[in-house]
């Protein structure tokens, strides 16, 4: 079974209504404005999670030589993690890096 699906799509995000572009170089699965995301995906890219909820970032943690962003889904309150974008908003990142 494919666990990667590669969607680098334009979307307007449901949180701050921002216009997001595709990332180019992988798939976009997070608002580099807000850095929330939606919970659609069981394996990166399927679209087959029926939740559909808000990912709301809720922290920080290293991840080799970059970071990773954690989630707490606000419907179902799955936790989640999505890898840091290089236009990612570094304010918000840093604030939610010094919340832990």
């Amino acid at each position: 079974m494919k666990r990667f699906t590669m969607r680098d799509e334009k979307f307007v995000c449901e949180h701050c209504h921002q216009t997001v572009s595709p990332l180019g170089y992988t798939a976009r699965d997070h608002c580099p404005f807000c850095l929330y995301s939606k919970h659609v995906d069981i394996f990166p890219g399927d679209r087959q999670n029926s939740c559909h909820g808000l990912l709301k970032p809720i922290g920080v943690e290293k991840f080799k030589d970059s970071f990773k962003i954690l989630y707490r889904c606000e419907r179902c309150h799955a936790l989640h993690k999505n890898k840091m974008a290089e236009d990612d908003n570094m304010d918000l990142l840093i604030e939610l890096s010094s919340q832990e």
